[in-house]
């Protein structure tokens, strides 16, 4: 990387990776070894744990082998304390070739502080809240082990925040507290109980993915990238679009989105792609800041792009209590149009630096050959799509109970098959990203060697999809067969070619196996460690309800506007995010303000789906990867292009508006993330919403067809406004709703149909502050038809009075129903009753879609006026 070497600025790229991701320890020698055996013996746990193989040796040998969940957590913490306490080195002037004594001390310490919990786990059970001095020692060292591991993991501002919180605990109701957020403070035994002794704390749900879920899809990846799949990924998207307009740009974006699959680390997606990337951006004519800035726009999108998400897929499956694939269907098409928008944004950076592509082997093609290949391109991919929908689809009703037997054998003789393919084709090589590029590679020799790298991903979708598996046991599957893969590929090439050793290339199968092992063991152990951290907050706030004050604040600030509130929570996210990585970030935001928004949302008349805000955290969560001045991947790629880390993580946040954007319309707009919508409207709100987020990036980037006049700008920004909220436009001449007498409840209940929600608007006194009136707004469910109307709002837990011309409301009898959960807040015992104000009905209005015709007229004149003015094709 001769940009790095020329940069006496530059960081050392693999040590700020080692730094932040895996450890920028690396002895020597026999603890060199210990070092590698302890990471790969993590691996191994957690493949061990999450088999079928502990419950066959308990049945075969009576031994208690099998671990649950409590028993996992603390072996998983213990291996990422002995690992970050070896690897990360305490100080900066720390030794870097060896493990000093105290390093090792500490190691010891968190390993019995956690297995602690596991050798006297039945006394902790009869003792329930009783500390013994033992109790209390043993939290105090777990603890401060977690704050120091986390500050040689992850640096200080996560254990800063920890630790707020912890002087919030203990010294709540001290003077120096403001009385606002006072609260009666906890004695020094309950707290340590609290945080260390069950699982509210640091051993709480946060800890519990990361053991479960996390581990495996990252060691899923590392296994994946040890096999050789992302330098694949990065020539696949070389070959298929380095010849276009900006191509090499093009082809980051698509390469950082397809290692986004498989990785959740925004700054290791930077100089895993970028390394290869900047430079040849830079070389057809990209500026060292643009170049920089694409490639973290791109790789800190991975965080977004399902099924992996910097580990926060996994965090909502518990925290909203939707499934994993529910997750996965929320946020597919937000981070699909935020992708294809950044390949639009770089197509408008190389219109207007007149840029060129790269050569295509052969020569340049006509317009037809172009087209007849785009075609049979999307054939074969639509091709490829349907019989792995259709073909997984069938198996469970042909084979029955063999299935999973039949489709071993399935992926057996595939992969074989592609591996022949492969065989006939020269093993893709790493390129020098410095050398003169003289023309790309070939598209069929290119797709062909790799092939097979798709299969595990298939195994991943068939367990998820088809079998319904928990995704922890789909990543474990699709691990194994990562680890077939990795042990087979050369060998089976080697015989295919007649040609090579094959013990010996069983034998670098073995030793690609090793070193895959302990490369996911390694970048997990900041994971490992920052969800035991968190799980400290969050701690917290269950203990002291620390949420309702930091809520109630927010609110206060706000003004009980929703919008307000968005913005201030967004802000709030990118503050955190500069100091948290972004799982911290959050589920430290989320456990505050989720609730909060969702609250507010209600009484200013809107239900926001508990997916949508926590998405929306998320996704601010992520761009402190961006935003100066902390935003390490900006700083990762500034280093490969020699510029100034700074003005490109400004130029990198100017190409992300588009996902700052993105957060506030599904808020609003929900069929952005596909709740409540059919198969064809979901295809039609992604070919509009990429249609606006197009216009959205031409209006933010001052190019469409041509430079664009300030009014243009404009309009295309309103023209983009309306592709994506046209109920906007639509509610401002006439109300969705009409309020019907709430008294009319009974009657509204027993004409509803089968499965209908009855939209209501609620009032009553504050349980907290009598003076206060609290409103909100809900769906409430009514089941099946049949019953009378008032046995179908009881069935619902609504219970109704109608007296004196007031529909009463008498309170929730199930806290988990939904009066229960929506009406939590509200005093049902004071003088004044909790009512229904409003049933609200919908209106029938024109179609919003009305809206888009003048929106697209609108457009039409931009393009007209702007074709006019250049000659420069459009593509």
């Amino acid at each position: 990387m001769s940009d790095q070497h020329t940069n006496p600025n530059a960081v050392d790229l693999e040590d700020l990776v080692a730094s932040s991701d895996t450890g920028s320890r690396n002895p020597r020698g026999t603890v060199g070894v210990l070092l590698a055996g302890l990471a790969l013996a993590w691996s191994l746990f957690q493949l061990y744990y999450a088999s079928n193989l502990p419950f066959l040796l308990q049945d075969l040998t009576g031994l208690p082998v099998v671990f649950n969940s409590d028993e996992a957590r603390a072996i998983h913490l213990a291996f990422a304390f002995a690992l970050a306490a070896m690897s990360y080195p305490l100080l900066a002037s720390s030794p870097r070739d060896y493990v000093p004594w105290y390093d090792w001390l500490m190691a010891l310490l968190g390993v019995a502080a956690c297995l602690y919990l596991i050798a006297f786990k039945d006394g902790i059970a009869l003792r329930a809240g009783l500390p013994t001095t033992g109790d209390l020692v043993v939290s105090t060292i777990g603890i401060a082990l977690v704050l120091v591991c986390t500050y040689r993991a992850l640096g200080l501002p996560l254990v800063i925040v920890a630790s707020v919180f912890l002087i919030y605990v203990f010294f709540g109701d001290k003077p120096f507290i403001p009385d606002v957020i006072q609260w009666k403070g906890a004695s020094y035994g309950k707290a340590m109980w609290h945080f260390w002794m069950q699982t509210e704390g640091v051993f709480g749900i946060a800890l519990g993915v990361s053991a479960s879920m996390v581990f495996l899809f990252v060691l899923f990846g590392a296994l994946l990238d040890k096999a050789g799949a992302g330098n694949y990924f990065i020539k696949v998207a070389f070959a298929l679009l380095g010849h276009l307009r900006g191509g090499p740009a093009k082809a980051a974006v698509v390469s950082s989105a397809m290692t986004g699959l498989i990785s959740g680390s925004s700054i290791a997606n930077t100089v895993t792609t970028g390394t290869f990337t900047i430079p040849l951006m830079k070389r057809v004519g990209f500026s060292g800041d643009k170049a920089g800035a694409v490639e973290v726009a791109s790789s800190v999108n991975g965080q977004i792009m399902p099924p992996v998400m910097g580990a926060a897929a996994f965090l909502m499956v518990e925290y909203v209590g939707v499934s994993y694939l529910d997750v996965v269907r929320h946020a597919i098409l937000p981070a699909s149009i935020s992708y294809i928008a950044l390949l639009y944004i770089v197509h408008l950076e190389a219109l207007k630096s007149g840029m060129k592509g790269l050569p295509k082997p052969g020569g340049p093609r006509t317009v037809v050959q172009g087209l007849i290949g785009a075609l049979t391109g999307f054939l074969t991919i639509a091709i490829m799509a349907a019989v792995v929908y259709y073909g997984l689809g069938w198996t469970k009703d042909v084979f029955g109970d063999a299935t999973f037997e039949a489709v071993c054998v399935l992926f057996l003789v595939v992969y074989v098959g592609l591996v022949a393919v492969a065989a006939r084709y020269q093993d893709l090589e790493l390129d020098d990203p410095n050398a003169p590029v003289s023309e790309l590679p070939e598209v069929k020799a290119t797709v062909m060697t790799g092939l097979y790298f798709l299969l595990p991903i298939v195994v991943l979708v068939w367990c998820l999809m088809i079998e319904r598996l928990s995704p922890g046991l789909s990543a474990y599957w699709a691990t194994v067969a990562m680890l077939f893969i990795l042990a087979t590929q050369h060998p089976l090439k080697a015989v295919f070619r007649k040609a090579g050793s094959v013990a010996g290339e069983f034998r670098r199968g073995f030793a690609d196996i090793v070193d895959g092992l302990i490369a996911g063991a390694r970048n997990m152990i900041g994971i490992a460690v920052a969800t035991g951290a968190a799980g400290i907050i969050v701690g917290t706030i269950s203990l002291t309800g620390a949420h309702q004050v930091v809520g109630a604040f927010i609110e206060f600030l706000s003004g009980g506007n929703l919008m307000a509130m968005l913005v201030l929570v967004a802000v709030f996210s990118l503050i955190l995010g500069m100091g948290l990585p972004t799982t911290a970030n959050y589920i430290v935001v989320s456990s505050l303000m989720a609730a909060v928004v969702v609250e507010v949302g209600a009484q200013n008349g809107l239900i926001v789906p508990l997916i949508a805000v926590h998405l929306f955290v998320f996704y601010f969560g992520i761009m402190a990867d961006v935003t100066p001045p902390v935003g390490l991947a900006s700083f990762a790629a500034a280093a490969i292009s020699g510029s100034d880390p700074i003005k490109t993580g400004f130029t990198a946040f100017y190409y992300s508006l588009r996902t700052v954007a993105l957060p506030f319309l599904f808020i609003f707009n929900t069929d952005l993330l596909l709740i409540d919508v059919t198969l064809l409207e979901a295809v039609y709100v992604f070919v509009i919403a990429t249609v606006a987020m197009m216009l959205f990036a031409a209006g933010t980037q001052g190019y469409f067809f041509a430079r664009n006049k300030a009014w243009e700008a404009v309009a295309l920004l309103l023209v983009a406004f309306t592709l994506f909220r046209p109920g906007f436009w639509l509610d401002m001449i006439e109300p969705p709703y009409h309020q019907e007498d709430p008294t009319r409840i009974v009657e509204f209940a027993e004409v509803e149909p089968d499965g209908a929600d009855i939209r209501l608007v609620v009032e009553g006194r504050s349980i907290t502050d009598e003076t206060k009136v609290e409103t909100t707004t809900f769906l409430l469910p009514l089941g099946a038809k049949g019953a009378s109307g008032d046995d179908r709002l009881k069935n619902s837990d609504l219970h109704v009075i109608v007296e004196d011309g007031v529909a009463k409301l008498e309170e929730p009898f199930q806290p988990t129903s939904v009066p229960g959960s929506k009406l939590g807040d509200f005093d049902f015992y004071g003088d004044v009753p909790v009512q229904i104000t409003a049933i609200e009905v919908p209106v029938e209005r024109i179609a919003k879609e009305i809206f888009y015709i003048p929106a697209f007229l609108l457009l039409a004149l931009v393009v007209v006026l702007q074709r006019r003015r250049t000659d420069v094709p459009a593509f």
